[in-house]
C-alpha cells in the first residue's frame, strides 16, 4: 500500500484531527498544562522570583491552619447559596414570561440579557458608584421611602448581600436564556394535550415543563454553582474583600497570596484543593442528575 492510497482511506479521520488540533494545543497550553504546573509548585516554597524550595506538604498543613482561608471558603459558599437559587427562579420565571407572546417580547430579552455580556469590572465600578452613601443612585431612592444613610460596602452586615444583589442582576439572564431553551424545546402537543384534560397553567407547568427542564436545570445549577464559588470581579472592584474579611472569598484569597504577597507556592497549594473540591462537587451534582434520569 502506498502513502496516497493509505491517506485516501485515513482522511476522513485525518482532516478533523488536523481542524481541531489547534484548539487542542491552545487548551494544553493555557488549561490542561498550567493546571499540573500549579499542583507541582504547590510543593514548594516560592515567591516567583528566586530559587523554589521544596517542603512537601507543609503548604497543605498551613492551609487547613490558616483561619483566613476558612473565613474566605466560608464567604464563597454563603455567596454562592445567596446567588445560585434566586438566579435559577427568577431566570426561570422570565424565561417562563418571555416564552408567551407579549408586546415587545424582542426588546425584554435583549434587555434582560445585556448585563451578561458587560464586562463584570465595569458592573462591579457601576454598581460601587450606586451604592455610595452620600451620593449612589441606591441611598437616594431609599431616602425617598425614609431609609437614611446605609453604607453599603463599608458594612459587614450590608456588603456580601450587596455583592448579591449585583450578581442577580448580571446572571439572571443567562439563566433566563438557557431556561428559554430549555422551554421552546418541549413539544407544543403536549400541552395541547394537556388542555384537552382540562388542565390548567399549574398543572402543565408543574407536570409537563418543569419534568422536562430537568436537564436544563441541572445544566444552569452545575454552571452558575462554578460561577458561584470562581467569582472574584465584582468582589475585587466593589470591595477588595472588606470591611476586613467579610467578602473576602476563596479565588481573590488565591490572587492575594500569589501576586500581592508572592506567596506562590501557598496559594497554588490553595488553588489545588479549590480546583479538585469544584470538580468534585460538580461530578457529584452531574452524577446525581445521571441517577435520577434512570429511574
Amino acid at each position: 500500500m502506498n502513502l496516497v492510497s493509505w491517506y485516501q482511506k485515513r482522511r476522513l479521520r485525518i482532516i478533523p484531527l488536523i481542524f481541531v488540533t489547534p484548539n487542542i494545543t491552545l487548551f494544553m497550553i493555557f488549561m490542561i498544562i498550567p493546571i499540573f504546573f500549579t499542583f507541582y509548585i504547590s510543593f514548594y516554597r516560592w515567591g516567583i522570583l528566586g530559587e523554589a524550595e521544596f517542603v512537601g506538604f507543609e503548604n497543605y498543613t498551613r492551609m487547613f491552619k490558616d483561619p483566613v482561608f476558612w473565613v474566605s471558603l466560608k464567604n464563597t459558599v454563603y455567596y454562592t447559596v445567596g446567588t445560585v437559587p434566586f438566579e435559577m427562579v427568577l431566570g426561570l420565571a422570565g424565561a417562563l414570561l418571555l416564552n408567551h407572546k407579549i408586546p415587545f417580547r424582542s426588546f425584554f430579552r435583549t434587555v434582560f440579557f445585556a448585563p451578561v455580556v458587560v464586562s463584570l469590572v465595569s458592573t462591579g465600578l457601576i454598581w460601587a458608584w450606586m451604592y455610595n452613601p452620600d451620593y449612589g443612585l441606591v441611598n437616594y431612592v431609599l431616602s425617598k421611602i425614609g431609609i437614611e444613610g446605609v453604607n453599603w460596602l463599608s458594612s459587614a452586615e450590608t456588603a456580601m448581600p450587596a455583592i448579591i444583589i449585583t450578581t442577580l442582576w448580571v446572571r439572571i439572564g443567562y439563566s433566563m436564556v438557557i431556561y428559554l431553551a430549555g422551554l421552546q424545546s418541549i413539544p407544543k402537543s403536549l400541552y395541547e394535550s394537556a388542555e384537552i384534560d382540562g388542565a390548567g397553567s399549574l398543572r402543565k407547568l408543574w407536570y409537563i415543563t418543569l419534568p422536562l427542564l430537568k436537564n436544563t436545570t441541572i445544566f444552569v445549577l452545575v454552571i452558575e454553582i462554578i460561577h458561584g464559588f470562581m467569582v472574584f470581579d465584582l468582589v475585587y472592584t466593589m470591595t477588595n474583600g472588606g470591611p476586613g474579611y467579610t467578602t473576602t472569598v476563596v479565588v481573590q484569597y488565591i490572587y492575594q497570596k500569589a501576586f500581592v504577597e508572592g506567596d506562590m507556592g501557598y496559594a497554588s497549594a490553595v488553588g489545588t484543593v479549590f480546583f479538585l473540591f469544584i470538580l468534585t462537587l460538580t461530578m457529584l451534582q452531574l452524577r446525581l442528575g445521571r441517577e435520577k434520569d434512570e429511574l
